[in-house]
């Protein structure tokens, strides 16, 4: 609903250490945009919210945004929109984890939530460039995504053509600030 407003964030893939260790690596970042409520169409449950480059959008708020109606104009709607990929060694033949899991947690003082969202997959290295510090891979219906490593030395011990699962994450976080 609101990930149209936020822009792409450059993920990082981290590779975990050699299989002996099996210990997983993450890293998150985050990108932080504010806006501010222009206008509010409360019968349609559209807000208008106006970027720092002074434009506008118009985010329709379904039924699932319980406190739509503290929402007043000049109110400061933050948005906090984190990605980030972990992997690790899997067994061979291991069937993957169940693909999606999603969480909405309500915030409890001004309006807002977190979202969240948890997709794993068991992917192959298409390609490794320990140089670069970068990786290729390809999930099972072919799509390929490549990255940069934080630490090339997370490349030891890999091949292509190894299987690594992969947990991907995005959490958006909404909160409102009331107008002074």
């Amino acid at each position: 609903m609101l990930k149209h407003l936020i822009p792409s964030v450059a993920i990082v893939t981290l590779l975990a250490a050699p299989a002996a260790a099996q210990k997983p690596v993450s890293l998150a970042e985050a990108v932080t945009k504010t806006f501010t409520i222009e206008a509010i169409d409360h019968s349609a449950r559209i807000v208008t919210l106006k970027g720092a480059d002074n434009a506008t959008t118009d985010v329709y708020c379904g039924p699932e945004v319980q406190r739509f109606n503290e929402l007043k104009v000049g109110d400061k709607v933050t948005f906090k929109y984190y990605e980030s990929i972990v992997s690790a060694i899997a067994r061979p033949n291991a069937a993957a984890n169940p693909p999606v899991t999603t969480g909405v947690t309500r915030s409890t003082g001004a309006p807002g939530a977190t979202i969240a969202k948890q997709m794993k997959a068991v992917v192959t290295l298409e390609a490794i460039d320990p140089k670069v510090g970068s990786v290729t891979i390809k999930t099972d219906d072919g799509h390929k995504f490549s990255s940069k490593v934080q630490d090339p030395k997370n490349l030891e011990g890999y091949k292509v053509g190894d299987k690594v699962e992969v947990t991907y994450t995005q959490a958006l976080a909404i909160s409102v600030t009331p107008a002074k």
